[in-house]
């Protein structure tokens, strides 16, 4: 502790983050550099030169995540890997001639790609040597409990995301490897800035949030760290909520 601020070690720890060039990847990203990891970050434009914020500090890789071969190329990639966040995403909305094809392009981004990385890099997170062994961190939402009409995809993905890692935590707890998901609520990113624009909805998700405001990417990254600590080593198949009171608040 330092200042009133929880400070982690992950010195020599080499870490991905999918979609981590803005965002709450990011924030996950830098927040792992600065306690000493090897960060890589995965982003779907050819180069890190290609994105307007400073990436010089990590590792970059080319990914669609849809895509199992560039998956499977990406976790090749990898000399050696502690801890995985499966975080990439995006938001489409469903509309009434496209909800089938929205539906199965979110369920693919939000799950399935996850599960896939996973597969892909649990030999080199079997063979970790962190303390309180490896981790594989799911970024999961306030729509994985709660029903969204917006976005039917979308939270359907998430609340998966939920339930695979407890899956996979009892499935390969022998392996040394723990799973859970960070469970986002309302945070300030590019992503959500269209609806954090329309006045009806910022007013109602202020209203239902106990803190009154909008949280911030860092806040997300705190609790991926945690749970990828040594200080987190008896939370396995859990999902941390972090959404400043909003879910429970009616």
């Amino acid at each position: 502790m330092t200042n009133g601020t929880a400070t982690y070690d992950f010195s020599g720890a080499s870490v991905l983050v999918t979609g981590g060039t803005s965002g709450i990847g990011l924030a996950t990203a830098r927040a792992f550099a600065d306690a000493g990891a090897q960060v890589t970050v995965t982003g779907t434009r050819a180069s890190i030169n290609d994105y307007d914020e400073d990436l010089r500090h990590f590792s970059y890789r080319q990914l669609r995540v849809t895509d199992t071969d560039e998956i499977k190329e990406v976790a090749a990639s990898l000399s050696a890997l502690d801890v995985l966040v499966n975080n990439a995403g995006n938001v489409k909305f469903a509309g009434e001639d496209e909800a089938i094809d929205v539906f199965e392009e979110m369920v693919r981004v939000h799950l399935l790609s996850g599960h896939h990385m996973t597969q892909a890099c649990l030999d080199k997170l079997s063979e970790s040597k962190l303390p309180g062994g490896a981790s594989v961190v799911g970024m999961a939402s306030l729509t994985s409990f709660m029903a969204n009409t917006f976005v039917p995809g979308y939270g359907a993905g998430k609340a998966g995301m939920v339930q695979l890692a407890r899956t996979q935590a009892s499935l390969y707890s022998d392996r040394g490897i723990r799973f859970n998901c960070v469970a986002a609520g309302n945070i300030a990113t590019r992503m959500t800035a269209p609806v954090a624009d329309m006045p009806e909805f910022s007013a109602d998700m202020l209203r239902r949030t106990s803190m009154k405001r909008w949280g911030r990417p860092k806040e997300i990254a705190d609790a991926v760290l945690f749970l990828s600590s040594d200080r987190a080593t008896f939370i396995t198949g859990e999902t941390l909520l972090v959404d400043g009171g909003y879910l429970y608040n009616q």
